[in-house]
């Protein structure tokens, strides 16, 4: 079976934009650089345009496919290039911890994945809660998601999602892609970023639900104090204990700053 025979096209209401550029799928290929041993998981693989060249590369992949409609034509053709397990579902309901002692104790995932855009955040928030299963991540997103992820404090775009990423990864964005390396085209530049989850010492968060909680509490109502925005769930004597002014938005604070103050004893 060739890819000529994935007959479905791309479904609008999955955000499915298949990528066929070969130069970026070349590049995606040589930035995860499987090497034996690591377990591949790709996220979305639709009509396979990364699945087969890290089949070429590594002989092994996991993918978690949500569309029915292409996972016989995948599985098909896939058997030219090496062996290919497909789980359908939809990957919010994957438990990648679980998945990671399929294969041995102490195996990590290394994550691969061209994110829908609807779902984006969401995957990126659900790959965060199962951190310690999964060794690094390399996504293609919308490139506007990965400048937010990867923005330093005082940016426009620094936030929530900012925070939150960089406080559990190193956050590395690679390289854009255009439009046109996609089927159909999406409105909007694309960009791959690679996420590595920092060892816990080093995240050293005390209670990761408290420190969601600030997190977003503080970026609910970005005009807002820290003092204000955070009513509620930290007040200025603990704002100030934590070395931050109370007067501050929260975009001047660094994820440093958020984290000592969601390791305070709560009021």
């Amino acid at each position: 079976m060739t890819r000529a025979q994935f007959t479905e096209p791309a479904k609008k209401h999955l955000g499915q934009h298949f990528l066929h550029e070969r130069g970026i799928i070349g590049r995606i290929v040589q930035a995860v650089d499987p090497q034996p041993g690591d377990h591949l998981v790709e996220i979305g693989p639709g009509q396979g345009a990364i699945t087969f060249p890290l089949l070429d590369r590594h002989g092994e992949l996991t993918v978690i496919e949500f569309d029915r409609d292409l996972i016989f034509p995948l599985t098909e053709a896939a058997r030219a290039h090496g062996t290919l397990e497909v789980i359908h579902r939809d990957v919010l309901a994957v438990d990648f911890t679980a998945l990671a002692r399929n294969f041995g104790p102490g195996a990590q995932l290394r994550l691969v994945g061209n994110l829908p855009y609807n779902l984006s955040s969401p995957i990126l928030f659900h790959a965060l809660e199962h951190a310690a299963a999964i060794r690094d991540m390399h996504f293609m997103l919308q490139k506007e998601v990965v400048d937010r992820m990867a923005a330093p404090p005082g940016s426009k775009v620094y936030g929530r999602l900012s925070v939150m990423l960089q406080a559990y990864c190193a956050v590395t964005p690679l390289f854009t892609v255009p439009p046109g390396a996609f089927r159909p085209p999406p409105k909007v530049d694309s960009a791959v970023v690679r996420l590595v989850p920092k060892p816990p010492a080093q995240v050293g968060i005390a209670d990761p639900a408290r420190f969601a909680d600030i997190v977003r509490a503080a970026f609910g109502q970005r005009r807002k104090t820290l003092r204000n925005a955070l009513a509620g769930v930290a007040d200025a004597a603990q704002i100030e204990a934590a070395g931050l002014e109370p007067g501050l938005r929260a975009e001047q604070v660094d994820v440093a700053g958020f984290v000592r103050l969601a390791n305070l004893p709560a009021a």
